[in-house]
């Protein structure tokens, strides 16, 4: 299964429970405004990657599981359900981010194989007249939490505030991953100089 993404990242633990890979899928149809990945709006940006190389990238890292993030994973609904699938029968949990909500895509035939797959679901567009300040993954409070499996069940329960992860490469690239509000990224931006898209 191909898709196409902005970025990969294997051993995250800012982006869901545990130890993570996280991918920022390229393209997304909702754009909501306030969003703090804009650059991944266009679905003709990022590359082109294999979801194998995705899932055994995960498994050479000892991630607990993936983080499939945006972009819109579910305007890449057929890749990114073969990826989560691999991921799933590779004993890897599922974390997906949409801002659809869950009611319509239950819908959509195209969205079956990856609602299949996923343990928990994080879902609703993102509004930004309505930050949340409390629950940990959620971006506004109109998000929600949606246990699909028992797997990240509680999550909720373990309230708390959100992470930021920042790697300087031995190049010098900064890299940055984890949740904030548009505040904090553009004092984060300011203070780093630069930033690598995801």
């Amino acid at each position: 299964m191909t898709i196409r993404v902005a970025r990969v990242l294997h051993g995250t633990v800012a982006e869901g429970p545990g130890r993570r890979t996280a991918v920022w899928f390229q393209g997304c149809s909702i754009r909501c405004r306030g969003c703090v990945n804009p650059h991944l709006f266009r679905a003709s940006g990022g590359h082109l990657i294999e979801g194998e190389d995705v899932v055994r990238g995960a498994l050479e890292s000892g991630d607990e599981g993936l983080t499939l993030i945006g972009g819109e994973p579910f305007d890449q609904a057929s890749g990114a359900g073969g990826l989560a699938v691999a991921a799933q029968e590779a004993g890897l949990g599922v974390l997906c981010f949409t801002g659809y909500l869950h009611e319509a895509l239950q819908t959509r035939g195209d969205a079956v194989e990856l609602l299949s797959a996923i343990d928990l679901l994080i879902d609703g567009p993102f509004v930004a007249e309505r930050p949340e300040q409390h629950r940990p993954l959620v971006g506004s409070t109109n998000q929600r939490l949606i246990h699909l499996t028992e797997r990240y069940r509680g999550i909720e329960a373990a309230p708390g505030r959100n992470r930021i992860e920042v790697r300087v490469g031995v190049d010098g690239a900064v890299d940055v991953a984890g949740f904030t509000d548009r505040d904090g990224t553009s004092a984060l931006r300011g203070a780093l100089g630069r930033r690598r898209p995801g």
